[in-house]
């Protein structure tokens, strides 16, 4: 049947994995907010929207204010650079799933400006020396197209050494 969907289950490397395909057709539209968020990365510039009622800047961009459900209308710009709030460190390999070659590490970065952070790839970094607080900086893609990847991935900041 063409629309079946088929797993199989294989050990690899010490681990069970479910290999199958699943077929779902869709569209999907990224909406208004999105949409200006993506063409600010096109850009190569961060955009948010802050809350009229209680002032908080949300990057990525929701239409509506988390903390008190106002309508957001207020785009501004934010830095480019930030803290890391918390990371993961992915020790398996999955080219299928993520090009990346383990050992890589996904965080979350509270950008200058914002009040929230986004999730997003970590690279050029020693995954051992990473640490929540340090600073880090995005790195844009050559050529841009207008998604959330315009950012290849965050990297760390070098600090000056003042000793």
């Amino acid at each position: 049947m063409e629309n079946e969907t088929t797993f199989e289950i294989q050990e690899k490397d010490g681990l069970l994995v479910h290999q199958g395909v699943i077929r779902v057709p869709y569209t999907w539209a990224a909406g208004e907010v999105v949409s200006r968020f993506y063409a600010g990365l096109r850009e190569k510039k961060v955009l948010g929207l802050r809350c009229p009622a209680c002032k908080v800047v949300l990057v990525p961009p929701k239409k509506v204010c988390h903390r008190c459900f106002s309508d957001l209308t207020d785009w501004v710009e934010v830095g480019d650079e930030g803290v890391l709030q918390t990371f993961t460190v992915v020790h398996y390999s999955e080219p299928d799933l993520h090009p990346v070659e383990a050992p890589f590490a996904y965080g979350i970065i509270k950008l200058d400006g914002a009040d929230t952070g986004m999730t997003h790839l970590i690279g050029e970094a020693d995954i051992k020396g990473l640490k929540a607080g340090m600073r880090l900086k995005a790195v844009f893609r050559h050529q841009p197209q207008g998604n959330y990847l315009d950012i290849a991935y965050f990297k760390p900041i070098e600090e000056a050494n003042h000793g």
